[in-house]
């Protein structure tokens, strides 16, 4: 099987900051479907393309659990099913304040205060589905200690097959590809207009969302959201 599969954060399909985001990329990974990206004083459409290219292949999202194949034995089925059964058993929460930035080089939302409860679902989805995962192969492997990871993240590539799990996890919604100082200097500011009205609106983890990829090179879209319970559970 070629299909991946991700746990992602994506803001509610009727909101503003979910609009604003997939004008952004120039996708809707809710209904699959182009969209046409803003202008952007500097740079041409191609360039624009380019820079946003990789956070156009996986969608407006930020990772809860990183892409995974399925290991031997399970099936989307049942992943569906345990997904369900962990939503409900978690209530809704506020999203802190987003706010623009760079991370590690690439303009990204990051938190604007503590995101303890954000942490704590992603640590969650990292444990409860990891006997979903397929092992990766030593190419993939490979690929990921191109990064010149520390030994922590070593540990957990091992463990998790991903090394920016648990402690080392920052919730994100990545923007561009990684910029250059020029680049960054000019797109910043911008994105931060961008986004101005979208993140002036609260909003709330209203629902966990399953993404797949067909096979390599494709787009992930959403297959289905996970509402959390609308109550605490005690």
């Amino acid at each position: 099987m070629n299909a991946r599969y991700a746990i992602y954060f994506a803001p509610g399909p009727r909101t503003l900051l979910w609009r604003t985001g997939c004008e952004w990329v120039g996708r809707d990974a809710g209904t699959n479907a182009p969209l046409a990206q803003p202008v952007v004083t500097g740079f041409s459409a191609q360039r624009l393309r380019a820079l946003t290219q990789a956070p156009r292949l996986y969608g407006f999202h930020a990772t809860l659990k990183p892409p995974f194949h399925l290991s031997s034995g399970q099936s989307l089925e049942g992943l569906r099913a345990a997904l369900r059964r962990f939503a409900a058993e978690r209530a809704v929460f506020p999203l802190p304040p987003l706010q623009v930035g760079l991370l590690s080089g690439f303009a990204a939302l990051r938190p604007a205060t503590a995101a303890a409860a954000l942490e704590r679902l992603a640590a969650d989805c990292v444990h409860a589905f990891d006997a979903f995962r397929r092992p990766p192969t030593r190419s993939e492997l490979e690929r990921r200690r191109q990064a010149a990871l520390t030994p922590r993240q070593e540990a957990l590539l091992l463990r998790f097959g991903y090394p920016y799990v648990l402690d080392e996890f920052r919730f994100h919604i990545t923007l561009t590809e990684r910029l250059d100082d020029d680049d960054a200097a000019r797109l910043v500011p911008w994105l931060v207009q961008h986004f101005f009205a979208a993140l002036r609106q609260s909003a709330h983890v209203m629902d966990l969302c399953l993404f797949a990829q067909d096979r390599p090179g494709t787009a992930f879209r959403i297959l289905e959201r996970f509402p959390l319970s609308s109550t605490p559970q005690l």
